[in-house]
């Protein structure tokens, strides 16, 4: 239930409804939550409430659920897309698809960039390394990368920051003239990782400790021009405090707080399942980066344990449309999956169980 002054707002998230009720509607409701045993078809509140499906006859199972209602509350409805009609053959989905993208594009776009700098401000970032001169395969980074928790103090090269961003999140030049001609302009630009709706909503802040050539702090990625500016210093805190507490990583040199612009997913998508969508988006790009350092022969860390108020305050995104959803780190250590105080704490409780 939400309050709406004058009035309460009861949704039944299943089936993707929402009721306004006055103060009359609200204290009868009340009474019979209080009290199941009043309830009568023939008053009018509550015959009204039965037309609504708002009351049942039939009784609900129960749905096994071990997190708090609102992981249940948001799964459940963010279910089952609310469609007059479902598409019966692919005539059918064209001409409703087509009808969807022509009203999302008779209204303003969202801006391709909130962030915008003088040229001054922007850091050039250097060429990214040529797909031909990679060596190995997609094969042996898949079977190579695992997750770390123990790095050492060594630095990472700013050439290594730029492959790792371009192939992440840039927008690749090597894609330009592969480009389908029934793409709404402004959407043709191509990332190597899948995009709801072609939107690219993902934006991504580096944490740079430890990268040769640049001043630590926090950096905005600017995708379409390869470049990065300066978003702010370092918190006095290590970065395990950005991390719900996470501190084994403190010393990790360079990472990419992973963001989606809901601004842009709102402007395509009304309906809220669009929000499962900017997490798998962001998968997508963690994995990228993932493979990529493993390639460059660097070890990774994740997380989406963020301290999020924390985070935003830090990428200057307090109250904003773009929020943080995910952490990737990379940088060198040992290949160590646990940190080296939790092995000893449970070496010592081996020896003394």
């Amino acid at each position: 239930m939400l309050a709406r002054p004058p009035h309460q707002i009861v949704w039944d998230y299943l089936n993707h409804t929402q009721f306004e009720l006055n103060i009359d509607y609200c204290q009868r409701l009340t009474q019979l939550i209080n009290n199941p045993a009043l309830l009568d078809k023939n008053h009018p509140i509550d015959r009204d409430f039965y037309n609504a499906k708002l009351f049942t006859d039939t009784p609900i199972a129960p749905v096994e659920w071990q997190w708090d209602e609102l992981s249940k509350i948001f799964h459940i409805g963010t279910k089952n897309l609310p469609q007059e009609q479902i598409p019966h053959d692919v005539h059918e989905w064209s001409a409703q698809y087509l009808a969807h993208c022509q009203d999302v594009l008779a209204t303003p776009a969202p801006s391709s960039s909130q962030r915008e700098c003088l040229p001054e401000e922007l850091i050039r970032l250097p060429a990214c390394m040529p797909p031909f001169e990679a060596q190995g395969s997609l094969v042996d980074s898949l079977v190579s990368r695992k997750t770390c928790r123990s790095f050492t103090e060594k630095n990472i090269s700013l050439s290594h920051i730029s492959t790792l961003l371009y192939l992440s999140l840039g927008y690749l030049n090597e894609r330009k003239d592969d480009v389908d001609p029934s793409l709404p302009k402004g959407l043709e630009a191509r990332r190597s990782s899948p995009s709801g709706g072609g939107l690219n909503a993902s934006e991504g802040f580096l944490y740079a400790s430890r990268v040769d050539g640049l001043k630590p702090g926090i950096y905005a990625y600017h995708c379409a021009l390869h470049a990065l500016s300066h978003v702010s210093d370092l918190p006095p805190a290590p970065l395990g405090q950005l991390l719900s507490g996470q501190h084994f990583i403190n010393n990790l040199p360079a990472g990419l707080f992973i963001t989606s612009r809901f601004d842009k997913l709102w402007w395509k998508y009304e309906h809220s399942r669009a929000y499962r969508m900017a997490f798998v988006e962001a998968g997508h790009i963690s994995q990228t980066f993932q493979l990529v350092a493993t390639h460059l022969g660097l070890n990774t860390w994740l997380t989406g344990a963020l301290t999020d108020d924390c985070v935003e305050t830090l990428l200057g995104l307090d109250n904003t449309t773009e929020q943080p959803l995910f952490f990737v780190g990379c940088g060198y250590g040992d290949g160590r999956v646990q940190c080296e105080a939790l092995v000893a704490l449970i070496n010592a409780q081996e020896k003394n169980p």
